[in-house]
């Protein structure tokens, strides 16, 4: 069953910080150093000083960037500028966006401690594979902080949208606790309302433990670490209760059937690659796909919208554009023969196994370290690249459907790395929970 309780979350105090567009970020993911340097520069009080916080050279065992995380966080916490709040709650967070199109959404999720399982309960299911240096680093930052700060962006069943109905009458009239816009994606509208009616909280509680099938959508590594990390605190503290805070992790749960829910396509630019010309890739492509040109951007989205689960379709620019259309499911049969059949048929899996692997010749190894790709939600900056003669092809993708993301992690398919881009990000420094030795829920 998936146990959610309410947690006291500390949050900012806007009498003390101020502007709090100023202080919360993007996923510490996101956070490149350029865009590290900007949120420094923003507010001496950002999020990221504790969540990404700047390295030195002279960084040693007892000074380093997770002694100063723990640091800033305690100070901040002392000097007033972090505030625990008094009353357990849960979190309700609305995210309201534009899509290219014009369309306005608002994808609704709620904020709660769920208490960690591991993967084979099937109660929380993970749909991409990890790496090990991320979870040494979060979990170096866990053990320092003792704290949860960036969130988990995780999906649950709810066909009939059950619970939005028990949060949307809770907060109905109200105005939000916090109503922010961060640096980098400010055209979305994030708000957060604080709930601590004893009642509602227990009759989300209620809806949500007999629900299995939890989707870790973003925070793979994150979840890992705080599975970590509660095997260390459960050694270093066998007599402490169910409810202990290292027990749980705090995580933003939206609906699957939530109708703001969207997924982006992420395409992939390949670069620094001198094995075969974009005629050659082509021309060797020609055995698994149908190739086809086409006159410009417009007619070759028109073309990838046509697809389907059946008619698997890949975009491709060099400074012309084509259509890939895979020949027969049978063709990825033969390429991963010992995938399920919903995981060989992901446009990904495609792209990857057959055309960067395959046909480009790349191993797994050099597309892992990125030697050859970068990844893109912006696909006029991944095409300039190209035309700048800074790139050598783009290949073009359709976004995962929910459907897929769903039938993969149902039968514990890991997807290819950069197969879903939930949109917006779960942004950062709304709230946060403890979770050292002492909490409980």
């Amino acid at each position: 069953m998936a146990r959610i309780a309410p947690f006291h979350g500390i949050r900012y105090n806007p009498h003390k910080v101020g502007d709090l567009n100023k202080v919360v970020s993007q996923p510490y993911d996101r956070v490149r150093y350029g865009l590290q340097d900007e949120y420094y520069d923003l507010h001496p009080y950002n999020i990221v000083r504790i969540t990404k916080g700047r390295e030195f050279e002279d960084d040693s065992p007892e000074a380093n960037v997770y002694t100063r995380a723990r640091d800033y966080y305690q100070v901040w916490l002392d000097a007033g500028y972090l505030l625990r709040d008094t009353k357990p709650a849960i979190y309700v967070y609305h995210q309201t966006f534009s899509l290219p199109d014009g369309t306005e959404r608002t994808r609704k999720a709620f904020i709660s401690a769920l208490k960690l399982v591991e993967f084979d309960e099937g109660i929380v299911l993970p749909h991409e594979r990890t790496l090990s240096g991320p979870k040494i680093d979060r979990l170096n930052l866990l053990r320092a902080t003792e704290t949860n700060f960036g969130q988990i962006f995780m999906l649950y069943p709810d066909a009939e949208n059950r619970i939005h109905a028990l949060f949307d009458a809770a907060i109905a009239g109200r105005a939000p606790d916090a109503d922010v816009r961060e640096l980098f994606e400010k055209d979305v509208r994030q708000q957060l309302w604080v709930v601590t009616d004893p009642d509602v909280i227990a009759s989300v509680v209620a809806e949500m433990a007999p629900k299995r099938g939890l989707i870790i959508a973003d925070g793979h590594h994150r979840y890992e670490t705080a599975l970590n990390y509660r095997a260390e605190m459960r050694a270093k503290h066998p007599d402490a209760p169910p409810n202990a805070g290292f027990n749980y992790r705090m995580v933003t749960l939206v609906s699957m059937d939530d109708p703001g829910l969207t997924i982006l396509p992420t395409h992939r630019q390949m670069h620094s690659y001198t094995l075969k010309t974009t005629a050659e890739v082509l021309d060797e492509a020609a055995e698994y796909f149908e190739v086809t040109p086409v006159a410009d951007r417009a007619a070759l989205e028109a073309a990838l919208a046509g697809a389907s689960s059946t008619d698997r379709r890949i975009g491709f620019y060099d400074g012309s554009y084509y259509l890939l259309q895979l020949k027969g499911p049978e063709i990825m049969a033969q390429v991963a023969p010992d995938r399920i059949e919903e995981w060989r048929m992901l446009d990904v899996s495609i792209l990857h196994e057959l055309l960067i692997e395959q046909v480009m010749g790349l191993s797994k190894e050099q597309v892992e370290a990125k030697e050859n790709i970068d990844y893109h939600r912006d696909l006029d900056m991944a095409i300039s690249t190209v035309d700048k003669g800074e790139a050598l092809c783009v290949f073009v993708m359709n976004p995962t459907r929910m459907a897929e993301v769903k039938a993969c992690s149902d039968q514990g398919a890991k997807m290819p790395q950069k197969s879903t881009d939930f949109y917006p990000k779960v942004i950062t420094g709304l709230v946060a929970m403890a979770v050292g030795a002492g909490e409980r829920l």
